[in-house]
């Protein structure tokens, strides 16, 4: 019997219905566009797409909730100090407000509003993640670069929100100092962006 090679999840379909519109911008954010499109090898119209998309569900939310930017190298250094006691403690303590924050940007608290915000907050901070499905299997793999201590604190804050949702569940974790995949059976039709 062959094994299925896990698949990436398939996002919403990116064939929508376009408008054409014209913006007067400064010369100089002009050139700074052009510039960066230029850099990643992209198109204007495909950089100024992104940038929009990514304020429509994420920046604009991000005062009104209380995100601010930290460096990297902070999140790494408080997090190598990090005991099981304290990680359990900062999970604790942001729980409430992840709730919150979902209700606030996504107009309900679920597991599927809750992965896709988890998923937004990880791409706006430019954290890597995946969702592949495997049969009624799915893992959800979090690359952050933070140390093993973050990847302790990721883990266990997956197993308590989606033991929120699904306390019969059990879900596996694979843990690396860079990586968490987690595994857990929400069957073949489960998508997080259907709701």
């Amino acid at each position: 019997m062959e094994t299925e090679i896990p698949r990436r999840k398939p996002h919403p379909p990116k064939k929508e219905a376009t408008r054409s519109i014209t913006y007067r911008l400064p010369a100089k954010i002009v050139e700074e566009l052009e510039t960066e499109a230029m850099q990643k090898n992209i198109s204007h119209n495909v950089l100024v797409k992104q940038v929009l998309e990514k304020y429509l569900v994420w920046d604009r939310f991000a005062d009104k909730i209380g995100i601010i930017p930290v460096p990297k190298k902070i999140l790494e250094t408080m997090g190598a100090n990090f005991d099981w006691v304290q990680i359990n403690q900062v999970i604790e303590s942001i729980k409430p407000v992840i709730k919150e924050s979902v209700m606030f940007m996504k107009g309900k608290y679920d597991l599927k509003r809750c992965i896709e915000t988890l998923e937004d907050y990880m791409r706006a901070s430019g954290m890597l993640s995946d969702h592949r499905v495997e049969g009624s299997l799915h893992h959800f793999v979090i690359q952050h670069h933070l140390g093993v201590k973050w990847s302790l604190f990721t883990e266990q804050l997956l197993k308590e929100i989606f033991a929120e949702f699904l306390p019969e569940q059990k879900i596996k974790c694979q843990t690396t100092e860079s990586t968490v995949i987690a595994t857990i059976a929400l069957g073949s039709d489960f998508s997080e962006h259907d709701y």
